[in-house]
Order: C-alpha cells, then sequence, then structure tokens
C-alpha cells in the first residue's frame, strides 16, 4: 500500500506503525527525524500533481489543517482520500485507529496503548488554573471553543478562558487578552513559533508556560509523553 499524508501528526503515526507504506509527506512533516519520502507542499498548500505522480492508494488529511479544494481535486482524480476530525483526546484515539487500520495496520502499536494508559490518569495540579493559549500574534489568535489542544490543557487541569467563544480560534486584541487576567499564558512553539524572546513580552506580570506544539496539538505518537512533558512545562511556569 502506497500512503500520502497531509496531517504531520499521521504522519509520525503512520511511519512507525506501518514502515514503508507511506511515500508521501508535507514539508511540516518534521517526526521521525528520519523520514525519507517524498515531500509534497505545505498542509494549506500541497502540490496536488506531485501528489498524484506519487499514485497513492491512500491519501491522509484532515478536516482542520486541509484546505476541502485539494482534497476535491484529489478524489476528482480518483484517489481515496481519509479526512479525519479530532477535537478531543478520546477522539484523537478513535481516528488513530481508523488511520491505522485504513494502512493496513493489523496489529496494535505499543505506543497506542501507552497513550491511552497515560491519558487514562494524568498528573493532575493542586489546584485547576486558568489561561489564554496564544497560538499566533499579529494579529493575536488564542484557542476558542471546541479544540483538540483545549481539551489536552483541560484534562491537565488548566481551563483556557476562550473555550466558550463562538469561534474556535478567535483574534483577541492583546490589551483584552491581559484583562483577562488568565493564572497563567500558555505559548506553544507552533504553529506559531513563540521563544522566551518573543512572546512573553507581551504578558508583563503573568507566569508565561513555553511548550511543545507537538505535544499540545499533534494526536499521534507523542500522545503517550504528553501529559509528563506538558505538566512538567505548566508546573515549572507557575512556580
Amino acid at each position: 500500500m502506497r500512503v500520502v499524508s497531509l496531517v504531520p501528526s499521521l504522519t509520525e503515526a503512520v511511519a512507525v506503525s506501518a514502515p514503508g507504506r507511506l511515500v508521501g509527506a508535507t514539508d511540516w512533516c518534521s517526526h521521525p527525524a528520519a523520514l525519507d519520502v517524498t515531500r509534497v507542499g505545505g498542509t494549506k498548500n500541497p502540490e496536488v500533481d506531485r501528489i498524484l505522480t506519487l499514485a497513492p492508494d491512500l491519501v491522509i488529511a484532515n478536516e482542520e489543517e486541509n484546505r476541502e479544494p485539494d482534497l476535491a481535486a484529489l478524489r476528482a482524480a480518483g484517489v481515496e482520500v481519509l479526512v479525519t476530525e479530532v477535537r478531543d483526546v478520546p477522539g484523537a484515539f478513535g481516528e488513530l485507529a481508523r488511520v491505522l487500520a485504513a494502512c493496513g495496520v493489523t496489529a496494535r502499536p505499543r505506543w497506542l496503548d501507552e497513550a491511552e494508559r497515560a491519558w487514562s490518569s494524568p498528573p493532575l495540579p493542586e489546584r485547576r488554573t486558568t489561561a489564554v493559549v496564544p497560538i499566533w500574534r499579529r494579529p493575536w489568535m488564542v484557542l476558542g471553543r471546541d479544540t483538540f489542544a483545549g481539551d489536552v490543557l483541560a484534562r491537565l487541569g488548566v481551563d483556557h478562558l476562550y473555550a466558550g467563544h463562538e469561534d474556535r480560534y478567535p483574534r483577541i486584541p492583546l490589551d483584552d487578552l491581559r484583562a483577562a487576567a488568565p493564572d497563567i499564558v500558555v505559548l506553544p512553539d507552533e504553529p506559531y513559533r513563540f521563544t522566551p524572546d518573543d512572546g512573553p513580552e507581551a504578558f508583563p506580570g503573568l507566569p508565561c508556560a513555553l511548550v511543545s506544539g507537538r505535544h499540545l496539538t499533534w494526536y499521534g505518537p507523542s500522545l503517550a509523553e504528553a501529559p509528563r512533558v506538558l505538566s512538567q512545562a505548566l508546573r515549572g511556569a507557575a512556580g
């Protein structure tokens, strides 16, 4: 079977669970580190013609990360496209099982069992905290309603303040984010790469947790270590 993945987290899941079946991935698919496949452009602008030259039996996509016109073009060319929808941790496990089955994986991978165990009893703080979670700046955008990353944080005892917003990724003026007075500001390194010198300075007086975007937003093998890695970062920022 020949598979092309347009979702970085699913690329990692397929690569480690079904070696040799992945023939194409996006430029943003950074894991596993030694992945050697044809690159087919970005998640938002994949090169459809290049994908077709790979003659895939299946293209894996996500309703949020990929654009419907690109997926429609692949379908019109006769390619089977599997589109995932992930809004919470249980949903991630269900979609991962569906993707792996579609890729012909018959034996349940060990990492998937380890991830489910890790999330069955994640580490919790002594008290719940509130947060704002920027995912972009210029303009400032944050996690809103019904997001996978928001569910991840909630399961670790962190309630983000825009979970009830009508938009999933609302644009909020910086002054409003500061005025919301969260207990903590969570700054991931993707999709915007927040760093110690780019992000925390916008929130003077507020503790900021710089976290791994792979552990906060990816659903794949990283789920097994995400509770521990994220909890450590959150505790370290909160003091």
